[in-house]
């Protein structure tokens, strides 16, 4: 048990010391960590802890974290889990403001700022491609596009639609597409 603690402290805090972008940006790295590497869970597992992440308040990284340690190891799990998600962005967000408090002059961190921007959307897209593939396919492999589920499908372009026309609260459009998909998938 100390070692799965253990290794969830270590892959957390891997995720956070390199989750450039945050958020959605870093959900290809935690698949890779939870899924991949280690097996603690499997892809559709992990695609209903990120769905249960995005749906429970405070950063997507941290309730990731604590419900894949709480699925691997229990209550310890989740805090070890925890704990390796926060430390390393706590730290590097200190050694940051420090350096761009020194640096704020410089004509060279604009420069790096926008390259990283790039770099976090190029994450985020990549995390989206995940997202879409898990929810209309079941699995995050593109080759797995003959096995589309057609209702995800209506939902999402709904859900989607149902935003950008009528600007709807989001959790009153996640609460509809709950109640529709309970009913369409009976």
């Amino acid at each position: 048990m100390t070692e799965r603690l253990i290794e969830l402290f270590y892959a957390f805090w891997q995720i956070g010391f390199f989750s450039i972008g945050g958020g959605y940006a870093i959900i290809p790295l935690i698949q890779e960590q939870v899924v991949e590497k280690y097996g603690w869970l499997t892809e559709k597992v992990f695609a209903d802890i990120i769905t249960i992440s995005q749906m429970t308040p405070g950063p997507l990284a941290v309730n990731t974290s604590t419900f894949v340690g709480l699925k691997a190891a229990g209550l310890p799990g989740a805090a070890a889990a925890t704990l390796g998600c926060i430390i390393s962005g706590v730290v590097i967000a200190l050694l940051l403001d420090s350096f761009f408090q020194k640096h704020s002059g410089s004509y060279y961190i604009p420069k790096i700022l926008n390259s990283l921007k790039a770099a976090s959307l190029g994450l985020i897209m990549s995390a989206a491609a995940v997202i879409l593939l898990l929810t209309f396919c079941g699995t995050s492999d593109y080759k797995a596009i003959q096995d589309l589920d057609v209702i995800s499908v209506f939902l999402f372009l709904g859900a989607f639609f149902a935003m950008r026309k009528w600007k709807l609260n989001p959790i009153l459009l996640m609460v509809i597409c709950g109640i529709l998909g309970g009913f369409l998938y009976i």
